[in-house]
């Protein structure tokens, strides 16, 4: 394993996900140097202040930031939370066009000072976003990804674990695809510790039918809408989350997780960034190409794949 020293992480954008992205790398200790970059000097300034207020308690992390491109300089991994957010009633591919206009023009400024970083962009609709940005840099699809569906597993996994009467952590289940509408859950191969999940009774909680299942993953898909409905945005998961995927990186884990790459000959998809079980270590995430899908899983991931690729190919043709 080839743990980075003196590992730096930048979080692009301090609104509510790259504050608490930052936030959850301090208290993890997810990185030895946390930095936060935005364009909004006084936003960003008065986010790092309170930050490194807190950091007597957060171990051997410190934090630093500003408005200045130079903030960037030196990192490891780049986390790009920047963009438009999401409003209630709006789907994530409706962000498309702002977004990915913001995430082009600030991409070569980011290379810049940071030309080998890893890029993990959490912006949505991340997928798209994770193409357009692959394209337009020309970096090799391990070294610019998106979060994905990490937060969509960990969210299943909670539900699942919650319904089953066991930790989160003894739950094996992912949700693939898009980070949005189309994304699914790889109910074949989910198990409670060895246990296929409609085989599990334990603790006098009766077994799990299919429909159940079908209702927990809806659950699942809409819980963003939810959560924007009641407080305007999602940041705290999603932020736990990154850091996660900061810390695999960093730290050379070799850890399982679905995030979102541009892919190349995955089960006849080439070209789009979809969230599969991914290997992610220093060098990037790499998709596991031996993953299984059932018949209708199948189907279900060349569909994801289309509903991307279609807002792909709308912005490509925008002047």
């Amino acid at each position: 394993m080839t743990v980075i020293e003196n590992s730096k992480l930048t979080v692009v954008g301090a609104g509510s996900v790259g504050a608490s992205t930052a936030y959850a790398a301090l208290i993890r200790g997810s990185a030895r140097h946390v930095a936060l970059y935005d364009i909004a000097t006084e936003k960003v300034d008065a986010e790092v202040l309170d930050l490194a207020h807190g950091t007597q308690f957060t171990g051997s992390s410190d934090i630093t930031g500003g408005s200045d491109i130079s903030v960037v300089e030196g990192s490891h991994v780049v986390v790009i939370t920047a963009g438009a957010k999401q409003n209630p009633g709006q789907t994530r591919t409706d962000l498309a066009g702002v977004n990915a206009g913001i995430l082009t023009s600030m991409m070569p400024r980011l290379l810049e000072v940071a030309p080998d970083a890893i890029y993990v962009i959490v912006t949505n609709p991340c997928d798209v976003l994770t193409v357009l940005a692959q394209e337009a840099t020309g970096l090799p699809p391990e070294r610019i990804f998106a979060s994905g569906t990490v937060l969509d597993t960990s969210r299943l996994r909670w539900k699942l674990g919650d319904r089953a009467g066991v930790s989160t952590s003894s739950v094996h289940a992912y949700i693939v695809g898009e980070h949005g509408d189309t994304e699914f859950p790889l109910w074949s191969t989910a198990t409670i510790g060895t246990v296929p999940i409609l085989d599990w009774e334990a603790g006098g909680r009766p077994r799990m039918s299919a429909d159940e299942l079908d209702g927990i993953a809806t659950d699942v898909r809409d819980a963003a809408y939810t959560v924007i409905r009641g407080k305007g945005a999602t940041n705290y998961a999603i932020g736990l989350s990154s850091a996660r995927i900061v810390e695999a990186i960093l730290r050379d884990e070799h850890a399982v997780l679905p995030v979102s790459t541009v892919l190349r000959d995955f089960h006849g998809l080439d070209g789009v960034a979809l969230s599969v079980p991914s290997v992610v270590n220093a060098r990037g995430a790499f998709p596991i190409h031996g993953t299984t899908f059932s018949e209708k899983e199948w189907a279900q991931l060349h569909a994801s794949a289309d509903a991307l690729r279609t807002v792909s190919d709308t912005l490509r043709s925008r002047p």
